[in-house]
């Protein structure tokens, strides 16, 4: 079952990298984010705040074509997917849940809506939805190791 969400109002670019920022300093290996959105609603803008909440200093771009940037100088490493072009099936068959079943860095995963029907262990999903002129990040918890991952990121978050 979900836990309460958490909706935090992103005014501009610096904002949504803060968020991305307080996620990425309070993750664990092991964590799971499952990143979804409409086209340029900031999710790779989201991970590069992630990755410099993990001490990430590499510049940090979408996995468009690649479909799998990985990031190991971190405190974690940090495995950034792009399942645009991607089914369910179509991710499995990559061997990409090898990633989240490992549990030594953090997976985040855009256009997490492709992953519909696959079996995931405890996992934050955060949606991006236009807001006016600026977004709305919504984050849910899926499992108690997610939720208290979710606390921590209500305790750091920006206000």
């Amino acid at each position: 079952m979900a836990s309460l969400p958490l909706r935090i109002p992103l005014s501009d670019l610096s904002a949504t990298q803060r968020l991305g920022e307080a996620v990425g300093r309070t993750a664990q290996a092991g964590d799971i984010i499952l990143l979804s959105g409409d086209l340029g609603a900031g999710k790779t803008s989201l991970t590069q705040g992630i990755a410099r909440g993990l001490g990430i200093e590499d510049r940090v771009t979408s996995p468009t074509f690649n479909l799998l940037h990985e990031y190991h100088e971190g405190r974690v490493p940090l495995y950034h997917f792009d399942l645009y072009r991607l089914d369910a099936h179509g991710v499995m068959a990559q061997g990409f849940d090898d990633y989240w079943e490992r549990g030594d860095g953090l997976c985040a995963l855009e256009w997490a809506e492709r992953l519909e029907g696959a079996p995931l262990p405890d996992h934050l999903v955060l949606s991006l939805e236009h807001a006016g002129e600026g977004r709305l990040a919504t984050l849910t918890a899926h499992g108690p190791y997610a939720e208290a991952w979710l606390e921590r990121i209500r305790a750091h978050a920006p206000a």
